[in-house]
């Protein structure tokens, strides 16, 4: 034997029978008295009774059993060996100390000892050669800090020595190593290599007090390190940093921030540091089980059981504390509401004031003029009747939508979403006959319902893909905006807030309905939407309206509309949608009109001498676009046009067309104040009529043209609550060029949860 070999052979047995000397020092029993001490702070009347305790406790406050029964290979030197077509069975993780019991895998979330549902997954184990037990929490890397046990191929530190080695928890394959032969060298033989899909063991990080997770949403991904010199809050100048550090670079068990810290401006805790051994048992213990265990390294064994023993009491306040989550989620998973379904839900308030200048004329019935839906009648002069309306009172109203969103597949949903409230904006008070809910209203602040404080479904749907491209949304009450007309800087939860300016007020007569939409994505910038729709409106008296669900009037009689709308968006900053409708309405009470009136905006229309009218075709073009210029400023803008078939009743009075317009300009300030502010600026002319004035029962005016400008800012306060104020201005209100200028405001909060 030559004097390098006997060197080496002398440098590598002297650590070991060191090691050895100290499983008879009193380090051991110093490590049974500190994991006596850690099972009290366990044991707390604050914990859940910890799982399989008994067991972890034996275990834990004697780890020099751990490792009494690793055999070694073959010595290289006098017998070398070829490592190849190795077949690993699937590497298993213990509840306890032992490896030789069945165990689960968990997944786990905790914020500040609040556990949160997350998938479960079991593995059973074998019997193992060796008794390492790696701790067997998997943790949610997307929520809580985690050191994740991975092998990473590394050249050894020995270049006549390499370690031989798999791991992949879900699914081992074989593995191939290349045989190295050597005569002067009395280690292992060894190689390590990385699987394709490397499967972290993820540890929960434990503090002191309690198990804190850390939201890594804010944080940057957890990256592979490979040296314990990267994390540069580990100090070095322990004993155990060398230790932890060359089974690191060996196996590759530990997982740091890419800035090379656990946490930045933190140092690292003796109960991190339990975690960051804890993930080099479960990767040793991996090997073990893939059947490789006579390729770890013999001294790499003795350094673990040191290490445990310095750490027991951490460990077993780490694994204690796994227990106690693992006891909480099982509780989670018994009790909860659904794996498919989420419910949100959102809360507005609404406090709201009108301040008109003046009385305000307004055509309806002199019969009724405290009603916003009595259609006015023609006087001797063929006019319609108008009624003067004073100051209303200030408002305190409430609306909510509960959403219940289902999932089968991960591609699909079933949307169910309730809506309640008692809302009714003081602008009511003002208008003329058919326009309730319009000018001056703010969209939030209403009812939902037709009785106020009634619960009613407004959405009812089932969207699926079909290939790559298409989307379809089929179901009795389809929310016909989830689709069409969409902008920026107009969308209700935070854009401009009243009903003329969230949307184009001659598009159409179906808000919600029966039927079904396809959505097409073309090409990157192109999505061609189509619709058909059959009126189901939530908000509407069922015993007259709804006709999609009436069996007189059914699916495909009046009132109904086709849409189509081309969307082009060659960037996230600019959109642009081209929309064209096709609708078929039915009179009620005789008119066309109100909220199943599109293209007529709200008022109503009869024979232009009172009598009734048959049901009516209408069409509807719309331009809209928004345009981000930059981060906190954009433009956006809206144009409508649309056109009324009159259809008398009486076949002596001649029909003819009503034509209208509108349009909308306006300015978006996008993170004004704060980040997820939006501050909006509009000016509308919600209906300009062209030609058909003389059909027009209310709305018509005097001549005038009504238009409004909108200012409103939602500002969030957290992330569940966001206050919104609004102002209006409404200028010729009802088209009457007399009437003095109407004020609005509305103060909005908002809920989300």
């Amino acid at each position: 034997m030559s004097k390098f070999l006997y060197f080496q052979i002398l440098v590598t047995a002297t650590p070991a029978l060191f090691c050895i000397s100290l499983l008879h020092s009193p380090a051991s029993s110093a490590a049974e008295v500190s994991y006596n001490k850690t099972q009290e702070i366990i044991a707390s009347p604050g914990d859940l009774p910890l799982v399989d305790a008994a067991q972890s406790q034996s275990a834990l406050a004697k780890p020099s059993k751990r490792i009494a029964q690793i055999e070694t290979a073959a010595n290289p030197a006098s017998t070398p060996e070829t490592i190849a077509d190795a077949k690993p069975q699937k590497p298993e993780k213990a509840e306890s100390i032992s490896l030789t019991t069945n165990s689960e895998k968990t997944a786990v979330n905790s914020q500040q000892n609040d556990v949160t549902q997350t998938n479960i997954t079991t593995e059973q184990s074998r019997t193992l050669p060796v008794a390492l037990e790696p701790n067997s929490t998997k943790t949610k890397p997307a929520q809580t800090l985690e050191l994740t046990a991975d092998i990473s191929a590394k050249p050894t530190t020995n270049k006549e020595s390499e370690v031989a080695a798999t791991s992949q928890p879900n699914n081992l394959q074989p593995t191939d190593t290349a045989t190295q032969k050597t005569s002067e060298s009395n280690l292992l033989s060894e190689s390590i290599q990385t699987p394709e899909k490397p499967a972290p063991t993820n540890i929960t990080q434990v503090q002191a007090d309690s198990l804190e997770a850390t939201d890594t949403s804010a944080s940057p991904e957890m990256e592979q390190v490979t040296s314990v010199s990267q994390l540069s809050d580990v100090k070095p100048t322990d004993w155990a940093f060398g230790a932890l550090q060359s089974l690191v670079e060996r196996y590759g068990c530990i997982a740091g921030y890419p800035d090379g810290t656990y946490r930045p401006n933190r140092a690292m805790t003796r109960y991190e540091f339990a975690a960051g051994l804890n993930a080099c048992l479960d990767k040793v213990a991996e090997l073990i089980t893939a059947g490789t265990s006579n390729l770890v390294k013999k001294e790499d064994l003795q350094k673990l059981q040191r290490l445990q023993e310095e750490f027991a009491a951490e460990l077993a306040m780490l694994r204690g504390r796994i227990d106690v989550l693992e006891a909480r989620t099982a509780n989670l998973e018994s009790n909860q509401f659904s794996t498919t379904t989420k419910l949100n839900a959102t809360v507005w308030f609404n406090l709201t004031s009108a301040f008109p200048t003046g009385d305000i004329t307004a055509e309806r019935s002199r019969t009724a003029p405290g009603s916003p839906f009595a259609a006015p009648t023609r006087d001797a002069n063929n006019r319609p009747t108008r009624v003067e309306r004073g100051q209303p009172e200030t408002t305190f109203s409430y609306y909510a939508f509960l959403t219940l969103n289902t999932s089968f597949t991960g591609k699909d949903s079933l949307v169910t979403q309730l809506v309640f409230g008692n809302g009714n904006s003081p602008a009511n008070e003002l208008v003329s006959a058919g326009f309730y809910n319009s000018w001056g209203s703010p969209f939030l602040d209403q009812t939902g319902a037709p009785t106020a404080n009634a619960v009613g479904i407004r959405e009812m749907s089932y969207t699926f893909p079909v290939g790559d491209k298409v989307q379809v949304a089929i179901g009795p009450r389809l929310n016909y905006y989830r689709y069409f007309d969409g902008n920026r800087f107009t969308f209700y939860l935070k854009g401009a807030t009243s009903f003329n300016s969230n949307g184009s007020t001659l598009l159409n007569a179906v808000d919600r309905g029966s039927g079904a939409v396809v959505s097409w994505q073309v090409a990157k910038p192109l999505k061609l939407t189509a619709a058909y729709m059959a009126e189901n409106t939530e908000f509407l008296n069922p015993a007259v309206f709804n006709t999609a669900s009436n069996p007189r009037d059914g699916l495909f009689n009046s009132s109904n509309t086709m849409t189509a709308q081309l969307e082009y968006a060659p960037s996230n900053s600019f959109n642009l949608r081209l929309i064209y409708a096709r609708s078929s309405l039915k009179p009620y009470n005789g008119f066309i009109g109100g909220a199943v009136g599109e293209p007529l905006p709200y008022g109503y229309a009869d024979d232009g001498f009172g009598g009734r009218v048959r049901d009516s075709g209408a069409d509807t073009f719309v331009v809209n676009f928004d345009w981000l210029l930059s981060r906190n400023f954009g433009l956006f803008g809206r144009y409508s046009y649309g056109q009324l078939e009159v259809n008398p009743v009486n076949r002596d009075r001649s029909g003819g067309d009503i034509k209208v317009q509108s349009f909308q300009v306006g300015i978006g300030f996008p993170d004004l104040g704060k980040k997820g502010a939006l501050g909006v600026l509009s000016f509308v002319v919600p209906h300009d009529y062209i030609s058909g004035r003389r059909f027009l029962l209310s709305g018509g005016g005097n001549g005038g043209t009504q238009y409004e400008v909108e200012g409103s800012y939602y500002y969030p306060i957290t992330n569940n609550i966001a206050i919104v104020p609004a102002f209006y201005a409404i200028f010729n209100a009802n088209n009457f060029d007399s009437n003095p200028t109407v004020f609005v405001g509305n103060l909005r909060t908002q809920f989300s949860f």
